[in-house]
């Protein structure tokens, strides 16, 4: 029987917790990374016998209390758990084609008043649904793609415009991992990931570590053809009369040179629309 999403995902988060991580004395020669089977199979409780069958897809229907052990073993963060669930068949997914592409008015107008503010909202597929003026000068008007994971992976200015490509690159493909765990049968989702997976063998490598978070409060660091380099923290809300939606919005520290950089793009965003 095939390996199932849920046994490849214990495997590849296996090999991500050494055995100091989880307290357990490392012995003998060790032919991969992480722990052993019958380590994990000791820390939830459960027989190696039947940890063993869950990796390779022979058992696919584990119990909640079992899943919530093994999520403790593999020392899973609170997405990494919740993905867990889903995959276990113990928490609900959405239904294909139930997220809207729609952006509710009330919340583009919101965008628009924040001049200083890049702002974007993205499916689960990562398409871009809605910008405002300065986000759309933030990302050079989307001229490669209005896809963020095609921007990421198939743009070849994105190792210059991420002025930290690695870490970027990595967190796009976890969060995307945990949009395709929400809704594994979503057409669009599925379309994206295979086009990935067919032209960029970095997505590929990075989609084959199993990682699933999603973002959270953090930096980011650009170096923009015409405002020169940002840092912008940037935060990452769920758009609640949409699910499915998140809405990402940038701000830089005031006063700082990344606040002046964005009052170029405001700027150059105003001349735009001007010209437009």
């Amino acid at each position: 029987m095939a390996r199932t999403e849920l046994g490849a995902y214990l495997s590849a988060r296996r090999a991500r917790v050494s055995p100091d991580e989880a307290n357990l004395p490392s012995t003998g020669h060790r032919r991969v990374p992480g722990l052993r089977r019958e380590e994990v199979a000791l820390l939830a409780g459960v027989s190696v016998d039947y940890y063993v069958r869950l990796e390779q897809g022979r058992e696919r229907t584990p119990s909640a209390q079992v899943v919530d052990a093994l999520a403790t073993a593999l020392r899973l963060p609170e997405d990494g758990r919740q993905h867990l669930f889903r995959l276990a068949g113990l928490s609900p997914r959405a239904r294909a084609g139930t997220v809207s592409d729609r952006v509710d008015p009330s919340l583009l107008q919101l965008m628009g008043a924040w001049p200083d503010n890049p702002a974007v909202v993205f499916n689960r597929a990562y398409d871009l649904l809605a910008s405002n003026a300065i986000a759309d000068a933030l990302f050079g008007g989307w001229r490669h793609s209005a896809n963020l994971m095609h921007v990421v992976f198939t743009d070849p200015d994105s190792r210059t415009f991420y002025r930290d490509w690695r870490t970027v690159a990595r967190d796009a493909v976890a969060g995307f991992r945990l949009g395709h765990g929400h809704a594994p049968d979503d057409p669009r989702v599925r379309q994206v990931l295979a086009e990935l997976l067919d032209t960029s063998p970095d997505f590929a490598e990075l989609w084959a570590g199993h990682d699933a978070r999603g973002k959270s409060l953090e930096r980011k660091r650009f170096q923009h053809r015409e405002a020169g380099p940002l840092t912008l923290t940037m935060q990452t809300f769920d758009v609640r009369s949409s699910p499915g939606q998140e809405l990402v919005v940038y701000h830089a520290e005031p006063g700082s040179p990344s606040a002046g950089a964005l009052a170029l793009l405001g700027t150059l965003a105003a001349t735009a629309r001007h010209e437009g």
